[in-house]
């Protein structure tokens, strides 16, 4: 596995299909941030409420500019059926080899449960922030909107208004 990914580090090539079979491409977005987040595991309690957390937040976190694309390695089927029992208005994309996750080193727990990290990648494709916290899913959604409001206060800054 390649080692963890750091704020500062350039993001490797996003391009997975999400639930519906479309290929979502990091290289399509333009200069629009990204939140992506990694989690374990489709409708366990700690995913479901990190999930709902991005849900109810998700005009916030549009408002910032951003986009916002969940990541684990549950199979299309699973992400389909997540996606419509919590009313999920973002795409959840198929990891199956866990490639994505290998690229952005993203650690599992005592080798066994696949990490829960949530990156902030800005328009030029650099990451941002990362939040690595496997208990409190709610906590990514406030650390990425964090994250977002300092990136669009410095782009005000950096255009002089």
């Amino acid at each position: 596995m390649a080692a963890a990914l750091a704020a500062g580090d350039r993001a490797p090539l996003i391009a997975l299909p999400d639930a519906e079979g479309v290929e979502r491409r990091s290289d399509q977005l333009g200069d629009v941030p990204l939140v992506l987040f990694f989690y374990p595991k489709d409708d366990t309690p700690g995913c479901t409420a990190e999930a709902c957390a991005f849900r109810d937040s998700f005009a916030d976190l549009q408002a910032l500019g951003a986009q916002v694309w969940g990541v684990s390695g549950d199979d299309a089927a699973s992400h389909q059926r997540f996606a419509a029992r919590h009313r999920l208005p973002y795409p959840l994309l198929v990891d199956r080899g866990n490639g994505l996750r290998q690229a952005f080193g993203v650690p599992s727990v005592l080798g066994l449960l696949p990490g829960r990290v949530t990156y902030v990648i800005d328009g030029d494709g650099v990451i941002r922030h990362v939040f690595n916290n496997l208990l409190d899913g709610a906590a990514h959604r406030r650390e990425a909107i964090a994250a977002l409001e300092r990136l669009r206060a410095e782009r005000m800054a950096g255009s002089g208004g």
